[in-house]
């Protein structure tokens, strides 16, 4: 990696740093924990790199940690769909 990607990078990490930041500020406080939840189950999409990372054959250290990472995204879209589902039931009427 050259010296311009790493640049490049960088500013779209503070970037969507500082549009995260703004973004979830301007969020009631109620709303927070659905909120983190729904993202939690967006970060599917990590699952899909680490499927792509984990593909080849080949036995070495990027096939292990896709593979640690689809262990992890799994559980991370996994609690995201059990807190929205917790937070959900939170909201019915009582019978």
């Amino acid at each position: 990696m050259n010296a311009e990607a790493l640049i490049v990078l960088l500013y779209v990490l503070v970037l969507a740093s500082f549009v995260g930041f703004e973004l979830i500020s301007k969020v009631p406080p109620t709303l927070h924990t659905p909120l983190m939840s729904g993202s939690n189950a967006i970060s599917g999409i990590t699952i899909v790199g680490a499927i792509l990372a984990a593909g080849p054959m080949e036995h070495s250290v990027s096939k292990w940690l896709g593979v640690a990472a689809l262990f992890l995204a799994t559980l991370n879209v996994v609690g995201g769909y059990v807190v929205t589902d917790r937070m959900l039931k939170m909201f019915k009427k009582k019978r």
